[in-house]
C-alpha cells in the first residue's frame, strides 16, 4: 500500500502476506511460511482484524476512544486545565514521551482529539495507515523506505496545516536505560517547526512500560548493531500485555514558542523540553 492510501475495511484488513508483498515485491515469495505464521501471531493478526471489523463504523477520535475501551485502559489525567482553549484561534504542538509505542499514542489522541474536536494530526510510520480508523488523523511518514526523501515535505505539510500536531519526538518508544524506562534523545524537528509556525509547545508525560522481554530484545539488537527495529514487531503484542491497566497522563503548561531562542541550539532546546516532561509531577 502506498503512503497516504486508505485501506478498505474488510474482515482481513491487516494481512501480513499483502504487507510483505507491498514492501518486498516479488521477493516476498521467498519469505518462509513459518516466518509468516510467526509474524501473524506476533502482531495478533486475527484479534486485530476482529476489532477493526467490529469498529468499522468508527473513524478518527471515535475510533481512538473505542480503542481505549477495547484495551480497557484506565486513564488518570492531571493538568487538563493546561490544555489551551480550543477556541483561542491558535495552533499547538503537543509532545510526549513514548513508553508503550501503541496504547499511549491511542490514549493521547483520544484526549487531545476530544478536547479539540478532532483538529489534530499525528506524524506516524506509514504502516499505521493500514488502520482505517486511524488513517484520517495521520500524516504518514516512511523514514526507512524509498520515500524517506519525502519526510521533510510531510512534516512541512503537517505544521502548515490548520491542525494541532501530536508528536513523540523520540521517534521510537522508550528503552530501558541504566535500569530506568526513558526515551532516547528527542529529535529537534518539533522545535524548529514550532518556532517557524509560531506554535507553543505543550509537554505531556505518559506513565507505563513494556515487558522486560521487549527491553532485552531492543538492547540485544543495539549491541549486535542490527539496524532493523526488530522490537517494533512486538509492539502489538506489548499492547495486549498492557490491557486492563491504569496509566497516568500529566499535561504541563504550554511553553511559548518564543522560549526557543538562539541561546541554545534546537537540539538543546529539544533536550530541555524532554527534561521538562520527565520533571512533570506524576
Amino acid at each position: 500500500m502506498s503512503i497516504g492510501e486508505m485501506t478498505e475495511i474488510t474482515e482481513q484488513t491487516i494481512d501480513i502476506d499483502a504487507i510483505l508483498k507491498s514492501k518486498m515485491g516479488a521477493k516476498a515469495k521467498y519469505v518462509p511460511g513459518f516466518v509468516r505464521r510467526w509474524l501473524k501471531r506476533t502482531i495478533h493478526q486475527d484479534e486485530v482484524n476482529a476489532f477493526l471489523w467490529d469498529s468499522r463504523d468508527k473513524t478518527g477520535v471515535e475510533w481512538l476512544e473505542e480503542c481505549v475501551r477495547y484495551l480497557d485502559a484506565h486513564l488518570e489525567i492531571h493538568g487538563m486545565e493546561n490544555l489551551p482553549d480550543k477556541d483561542d484561534g491558535r495552533l499547538y504542538t503537543f509532545v510526549s514521551n513514548h513508553p508503550l509505542g501503541g496504547a499511549d499514542g491511542v490514549a493521547l489522541g483520544a484526549i487531545i482529539g476530544r478536547h479539540y474536536d478532532g483538529r489534530f494530526r499525528y506524524l506516524v510510520n506509514d504502516l499505521l495507515m493500514n488502520l482505517p480508523g486511524l488513517a484520517p488523523l495521520c500524516i504518514p511518514i516512511n523514514k526507512t523506505g524509498s520515500q524517506s526523501r519525502n519526510f521533510p515535505a510531510m512534516v512541512e505539510a503537517g505544521f502548515k496545516s490548520d491542525h494541532h500536531m501530536l508528536m513523540f519526538p523520540a521517534g521510537l518508544c522508550s528503552r530501558k536505560i541504566k535500569g530506568e524506562i526513558h526515551d532516547l534523545p528527542w529529535k529537534k524537528t518539533f522545535i524548529t517547526k514550532s518556532v517557524e509556525t509560531q506554535r507553543d509547545v505543550v509537554p505531556i508525560h505518559f506513565s507505563g512500560c513494556n515487558s522486560n522481554f521487549f527491553y532485552r530484545l531492543a538492547n540485544i539488537c543495539k549491541t549486535l548493531g542490527i539496524k532493523f527495529n526488530v522490537a517494533m514487531l512486538y509492539l502489538v503484542d506489548e499492547m495486549y500485555k498492557n490491557v486492563h491497566k491504569t496509566f497516568t497522563v500529566t499535561i504541563g503548561k504550554p511553553i511559548p514558542w518564543q522560549t526557543f531562542d538562539k541561546s541554545k541550539t534546537p537540539a538543546q532546546w529539544a533536550q530541555y523540553v524532554q527534561d521538562q516532561v520527565y520533571e512533570l509531577p506524576k
